[in-house]
């Protein structure tokens, strides 16, 4: 996702539908800040559209469920178990589900990353208000958090293949977000990442390509403590299994995809799910591997233009170059159409100054740290719109025909544009070997 800047006037006027998934202000609509037994996001759960799209979907399940077990372990060993593989359950179950596997649950649309959210924040929820006999520290508290944060979300799971006749691909997606404006949203990029996941593509020289997947939170204070840096370095690192080609993928602008050429070293403060506001330089956690000094620019490596021209879906591809950038020597920050100039000073990437950016940023510099070699970079979906009579969160509903039809084609497009990369990296692999 990013934060679009856009003037008003007509062009303001066209795209009011889809603005506010990123200029509206969060209300306060849910407690201001985290208590020791719930946080923001957790506090939305009790609005009718998330009990909806866990009840439709048949996810409403697995909140009691993982209560019920919780329950009846005894012991910090059990505890740690039961919790990762619950976190992992929930993650392949949400796969399955979007990628036609096991029984439907309900009427929502198979497609729809948003069970896999809610759910996650009611067991997150338990487990945070957990009591268990044997005690339980804070510290051990956060740490099994984490493990069923990671688990539901397929950073622990990336299974890439080992050898030479498969291409290997990541692809990463985001979590919902601006819920406050409107609880009933999605992200088509996490919608994309759980169709994809596991799944093989074809590239043009009939190469096969396995894609694996992750998702990630809308949170400044998680990418902060390094939680992509702690997911892909191992897929990152030379080895058998080593990734061939990366995208991390985002909602963006109205009507189109983006190819992010730059990316920028700024956080521009926009407020995150938990309502946080960060406006900084990007940190590099301690102890990643990375470049010195850190950059105010890293730039991407997918193959922009041939995916541009390849006519992958219903929906335009722009190669994507604009940032926003201080000049060296100072001054105002000045809107760049072409990148960035010498020595200047990141306000915003192409991706703009959110974690859309962000992600681009760190996935970039962590290749420049690893393997320059590998082609990565980021990708935005188009925004995804509800249909013209579904657009009041206040009396609207969670799903129409032209929701899951835009969701559809998004992801779609997106397996379309990496299968173009794909191809890409494979006939870049056969031409080093002759």
């Amino acid at each position: 996702m990013r934060r679009i800047r856009t003037k008003m006037g007509a062009l303001g006027v066209a795209l009011m539908a889809a603005v506010p998934l990123a200029l509206t202000a969060p209300a306060a609509a849910a407690p201001a800040a985290d208590s020791a037994d719930s946080t923001v996001e957790e506090g939305r759960l009790t609005q009718a559209a998330p009990q909806e799209i866990l009840r439709r979907s048949g996810f409403d399940v697995w909140e009691r469920e993982f209560a019920s077990g919780l329950a009846r372990v005894t012991s910090y060993p059990e505890a740690r178990r039961y919790v990762a593989d619950e976190g992992r359950a929930l993650w392949r179950r949400a796969v399955d589900r979007a990628q036609g596997r096991g029984p439907d649950g309900g009427d929502l649309s198979r497609d729809d990353d948003r069970p896999l959210y809610w759910a996650r924040l009611g067991m997150t929820k338990e487990l945070r208000q957990w009591r268990p006999e044997f005690g339980l520290s804070e510290g051990r508290r956060d740490a099994l958090l984490g493990s069923l944060e990671r688990g539901s979300r397929g950073q622990d799971s990336i299974a890439l293949p080992a050898g030479e006749k498969v291409l290997r691909v990541v692809v990463t997606g985001f979590d919902p977000f601006q819920l406050d404006a409107d609880a009933r949203r999605s992200n088509p990029s996490g919608a994309a990442a759980l169709a994809l996941d596991g799944t093989t593509v074809r590239t043009a020289s009939g190469k096969p390509a396995r894609i694996e997947t992750a998702v990630f939170p809308v949170r400044w204070a998680d990418f902060a403590a390094g939680t992509l840096e702690r997911t892909l370095l191992p897929h990152f690192r030379s080895g058998p299994r080593q990734a061939d080609l990366f995208t991390t993928v985002s909602q963006g602008r109205p009507g189109r995809f983006d190819v992010e050429r730059t990316n920028g070293a700024w956080r521009g403060g926009y407020p995150d799910n938990a309502r946080d506001s960060r406006t900084e330089l990007v940190p590099i956690p301690a102890g990643v591997p990375t470049v010195r000094p850190q950059p105010q620019w890293t730039t991407t490596s997918l193959p922009y233009a041939r995916i541009v021209a390849a006519g992958t879906g219903p929906y335009p591809v722009v190669d994507h170059t604009a940032v926003t950038e201080i000049p060296a020597g100072g001054g105002a920050p000045v809107d760049r159409p072409d990148g960035p100039t010498p020595g200047s000073t990141a306000r915003a990437g192409g991706g703009g100054d959110y974690l859309s950016n962000e992600i681009a940023y760190r996935t970039t510099l962590l290749r420049d740290a690893v393997r320059p070699a590998i082609p990565g970079g980021h990708l935005h979906t188009p925004v995804l719109e509800f249909g013209p009579d579904n657009t009041d969160p206040a009396n609207g509903r969670i799903t129409d025909p032209v929701f899951v039809r835009n969701r559809t084609a998004i992801t779609g497009q997106v397996r379309a544009v990496v299968t173009v990369a794909a191809s890409e990296a494979a006939a870049a692999r056969a031409a080093e070997r002759k």
